[in-house]
């Protein structure tokens, strides 16, 4: 098992899904998860600053998730919704809902659930979040975080909400990203913060080959390709 970490806009995801591809494992998008549940208290027109509410619709929100690095399955009452839970307004509201205590603790359950089928199915899985290594699995035998200076951060988050037809700016970009680590930082329930034994590993200047060639060496060094096929083991 891998353990990803890190703040928005380090190219959690796409690395996570890459390196489950190159590694033929697993893999699950913790991040998500929390996403439909603020999808689904939006919807209900519920206050996303109001814990007890939230917590509430969270024990009735009916979501699943994929665990294939080829294919994205996220579906919410049976709808798929994984661009909607891309939008600005999750976006915004994401960070007051995933620091409700009860949410964590149903999401991190479940998410422990899905990682042991994972395992015994497909003997490894990458798993991105921002408390895998923390809480989620505090026993991965690879655990990195990815951090990039918040400028380049916005700058990527920028581009991609144009390239998925979402109106943003770098400026707008960066307040959006400042305000979430602060919120995620800051919370409670599961701080976002590195594993004490948490590979660093910085992407401001990296492409996302040259960090999937790191972490896939970094799995090598740890032993974790066996059972691999050759071209990874490579």
């Amino acid at each position: 098992m891998v353990a990803l970490d890190g703040p928005s806009g380090t190219g959690k995801t796409t690395v996570a899904r890459k390196l489950a591809q190159r590694l033929g494992a697993g893999y699950l998008d913790t991040g998500a998860m929390y996403r439909m549940v603020t999808l689904a208290v939006l919807r209900a027109g519920v206050d996303p600053a109001d814990a007890a509410a939230v917590a509430a619709l969270a024990d009735k929100t009916d979501f699943g998730i994929g665990t294939s690095p080829d294919r994205l399955e996220i579906r919410l009452a049976g709808e798929d919704v994984a661009a909607d839970i891309r939008g600005p307004e999750v976006t915004k509201a994401v960070s007051p809902v995933s620091a409700v205590p009860h949410v964590r603790e149903l999401l991190v359950a479940r998410q422990r659930q899905i990682i042991d089928g994972v395992l015994e199915h497909r003997g490894g899985v990458v798993v991105e979040g921002r408390d895998i290594g923390t809480v989620v699995a505090p026993d991965s035998p690879l655990k990195v975080y990815l951090t990039a200076s918040a400028d380049v951060r916005a700058s990527r988050r920028s581009t991609q909400d144009s390239a998925a037809g979402r109106k943003s700016s770098v400026a707008d970009a960066l307040a959006s990203v400042e305000r979430r680590d602060h919120l995620d930082s800051t919370r409670t329930a599961s701080p976002l913060r590195a594993a004490d034994d948490a590979v660093h590993v910085d992407t401001s200047e990296l492409s996302i080959d040259q960090v999937i060639v790191a972490l896939s060496e970094l799995a090598s060094h740890r032993g974790l390709l066996a059972g691999c096929n050759a071209e990874v083991a490579r």
